[in-house]
């Protein structure tokens, strides 16, 4: 595969979605032009050759940074290694991770005996082993102009969306609707920074569909 860029590595619990709680190895790439105004990571957006540095300095860094590092399959997991990582859950995290073909990764990642999850805006071909658990946050509308995929939507495992008013679950339902309905993933709402008519939103709405909430578990506790 190509190198990637990556942004930073750790180790830490999942804390959204379907895999809340599980000891997880994060890979947080560098590099989005999809434009989500609420971003938590805009310093991994641009991709500027004049932060490209090593592994070493972006492992001893304690703030978010616009640096990132270049690496493969093998170069990656001799730095899991290293680090002495111990969980046996891998997160491919941006960024847009699928910018990247992944699928030499996730492959390898499966038969050193780790599983494997992407999160994606599903603006993106979704390149990656079949066995690779795919979370699609839907991007709609954003600044950077990209369209959701139908095949990324079809790809989904999960489809975790941030919501903050009404109109962003009205934008989920004219997804779903040109999706299978017999075929379609789980489906979680997550409120944007945790605010109260957000989560109360996300509530209500997740009781009358029957769908599932994910609060971001790391902010509450105070995890990375």
């Amino acid at each position: 595969m190509k190198n990637l860029k990556v942004n930073e590595v750790f180790e830490s619990l999942q804390g959204e979605g379907s895999f809340t709680g599980v000891p997880s190895i994060f890979v947080r790439l560098q590099g989005c032009p999809v434009g989500c105004s609420w971003c938590d990571t805009k310093h991994t957006w641009e991709i500027s050759l004049e932060a490209e540095t090593t592994p070493d300095t972006i492992m001893q860094q304690s703030e978010d940074s616009s640096q990132w590092f270049s690496a493969n399959e093998c170069s990656l997991f001799a730095l899991f290694d290293k680090q002495g990582y111990v969980a046996k859950h891998i997160v491919l995290t941006g960024g847009e991770p699928c910018m990247y073909d992944l699928t030499e990764f996730t492959k390898q990642a499966h038969n050193k005996g780790f599983s494997t999850q992407i999160e994606t805006s599903g603006t993106f071909e979704i390149l990656t082993s079949k066995d690779t658990w795919v979370t699609v946050s839907p991007k709609i509308n954003m600044q950077g102009g990209y369209k959701m995929r139908d095949d990324a939507l079809a790809r989904a495992n999960e489809i975790k969306h941030p919501i903050a008013m009404q109109k962003h679950i009205d934008e989920l339902d004219s997804l779903l609707a040109s999706m299978d309905q017999n075929m379609l993933p789980l489906i979680y709402l997550q409120p944007i920074s945790q605010q109260k008519r957000a989560t109360d939103l996300a509530v209500k709405t997740c009781i009358e569909r029957n769908w599932r909430l994910s609060l971001q578990m790391h902010k509450f506790i105070g995890l990375e």
